[in-house]
C-alpha cells in the first residue's frame, strides 16, 4: 500500500481542502489508465476525454468498474475523516478524466449550476506526472494553502465543491493529465451506487459465464469515440492505436471496397471483425472490433515489461500461447479509416514507447494475459453484485461475506 501523507488541515469555515501525497499506489495508477485509455469516449469539454461508470457498464466493460471499487471507499473514507462527517457522504460521480492539449477551465466552483448544487465534496486523483507526462494543466485555488498543485501520481486532493474552493485548471500545452474525479453529496437521492446497479444488473447478470469470451467489449455509437478539434478531428480508437504504433487490418487478409458497409461510412467497419497491424506485418489474431483490439494494446502496453521478462514463456494460467503467424506485405489490407494522424498524434502522441522493445511473441502472450485477466474480473463482478444488489450499495465484499454465502 501507498504511503500518505496530509497536509495540515486548515481553519474551519476558510478554504477547506487537503493534499495527500501518495494515497494511490503506482500500480494502482497504471491500471486505471489501461481502463481510460482502453474505454475512454469524448468528454464533457473541448479536449477532454472522459470514461464514466456507467460507460463501461454499456460497453460489455462492467468488469473494469473492479478496480475502482477499494479505490473509491478509500476516497470516501478521506472525506468523511477530513470533513467529520462520518456515514453521512455519498458518491454522486465516478469518472476517469483526461485533459488533453488545450483543454482548460477558467476560474468556478464545482456546485456553480443549479443542477450541480448537491455536490459537497470533491476528489481528484492524479495518475501520471507532471512534466513528464504533460505540462501545464496545474490546479490553481484562488484563495487559501495550498494555493496551487503540481500533479503527481497517485497525490489527491480533497476540497469543498462551493465558493469557499473556487479554483481554475491552467491549459494543457503538451501530453495528457489523467485524473480519477469523484464528486461526493450528502443527498441521498443523488448516490450514484443505485442507478448504476440496476444498469449493472440488465448488462451484466443477463451475460452467460460459460459463453465463450463473455467478457469481450462492445462499442459505443461511433459519434461518441469522435475527438473534434479545430474544424477537423479524429476517431478516439483509431488514434489511441496509431500513437502505439499499430493500425487497423481487414480480417480477411485483404482490403477490398466490399468491406465496406452500404451506407459507405468506413467508421462502421470499427465495429467488425478486424485485425492489428503494425509496420509491415499483420499480426493473425482476428478481433471482434476495434474496442477489442484497443483493449489488448493498451494492456500490452500497461504489461510490456512484465511480459518481456516471461517471454520464453508458453503457457499462461492453463492457456497455452501460441506464436502468431505475421502476414507480411501488409499493403492493401489496411482499413480506409478517416483519422487525422498529425493531429491524433499531437494530442495523444505524449505515450513514451521507447523503453520497449516491441515483439510479437510478447504480444501474443499479452492477449492471453488480457483474456485471463478480464475473464477473472468478470467472474468476480458476477460473485460481488448479489452483495451490492442486496445492499444497494458497491463495496469491497469481504471473503468471510463469501464464504458465508458458499453453499454447505
Amino acid at each position: 500500500m501507498a504511503s500518505t501523507t496530509a497536509s495540515p488541515p486548515p481553519a474551519a469555515g476558510d478554504h477547506p481542502r487537503v493534499l495527500l501525497r501518495g494515497l494511490l499506489s503506482r500500480e494502482t495508477c497504471k491500471e486505471l489508465e489501461f481502463v481510460h485509455r482502453s474505454c475512454g469516449a469524448a468528454g464533457y469539454r473541448p479536449s477532454v476525454v472522459s470514461t464514466s461508470l456507467p460507460h463501461l457498464a454499456a460497453t460489455g466493460c462492467g468488469h473494469l468498474l473492479l478496480p475502482f471499487v477499494p479505490v473509491r471507499e478509500r476516497l470516501r473514507d478521506a472525506v468523511e475523516s477530513f470533513f467529520d462527517c462520518l456515514f453521512d457522504v455519498f458518491i454522486e460521480f465516478t469518472g476517469l478524466i483526461s485533459w488533453c492539449k488545450g483543454a482548460s477551465i477558467g476560474w468556478h466552483s464545482d456546485d456553480n449550476k443549479p443542477y450541480l448544487r448537491q455536490r459537497a465534496f470533491t476528489a481528484v486523483c492524479y495518475l501520471n506526472n507532471h512534466g513528464e507526462d504533460y505540462k501545464g494543466g496545474i490546479l490553481q485555488f484562488q484563495d487559501g494553502d495550498p494555493s496551487s498543485i503540481v500533479p503527481v501520481a497517485g497525490d489527491v486532493v480533497i476540497y469543498t465543491a462551493d465558493n469557499r474552493n473556487v479554483h481554475c485548471v491552467t491549459e494543457v500545452t503538451e501530453g495528457e493529465r489523467l485524473t480519477l474525479t469523484l464528486w461526493f453529496t450528502r443527498d441521498r437521492a443523488y448516490n450514484e451506487d443505485p442507478k448504476l446497479l440496476t444498469f449493472l444488473s440488465q448488462t451484466s447478470l443477463s451475460c452467460e459465464p460459460t459463453k465463450q469470451k463473455f467478457y469481450i467489449p462492445m462499442p459505443a455509437s461511433d459519434n461518441m469515440y469522435w475527438f473534434p478539434c479545430d474544424q477537423s478531428g479524429f476517431d478516439i480508437r483509431c488514434a489511441r492505436v496509431h500513437v502505439l504504433g499499430f493500425s487497423f487490418h481487414s480480417s480477411s487478409g485483404e482490403y477490398s471496397t466490399s468491406v465496406l458497409p452500404t451506407e459507405d461510412d468506413p467508421v462502421e467497419l470499427l465495429g467488425k471483425q478486424l485485425r492489428l497491424g503494425r509496420g509491415d506485418d499483420v499480426f493473425d489474431k482476428i478481433f471482434s472490433n476495434s474496442l477489442h483490439a484497443l483493449q489488448v494494446v493498451q494492456f500490452y502496453y500497461w504489461k510490456a515489461p512484465e511480459l518481456a521478462a516471461r517471454r520464453e514463456q508458453s503457457a499462461v494460467g492453463s492457456r497455452t500461447v501460441r506464436y502468431p503467424v505475421i502476414i507480411h506485405h501488409s499493403r492493401g489490407t489496411e482499413l480506409p479509416l478517416p483519422c487525422n494522424h498529425t493531429l491524433a498524434q499531437t494530442i495523444f502522441g505524449s505515450v513514451n514507447t521507447a523503453e520497449i522493445a516491441f515483439k510479437w511473441n510478447d504480444f501474443a502472450l499479452g492477449v492471453a494475459m488480457w483474456e485471463n485477466y478480464s475473464e477473472d474480473l468478470k467472474k468476480q463482478l458476477l460473485t460481488f453484485l448479489p452483495f451490492w444488489l442486496s445492499n444497494e450499495s458497491i463495496f469491497v465484499v469481504d471473503s468471510s461475506e463469501l464464504q458465508r454465502a458458499e453453499p454447505i
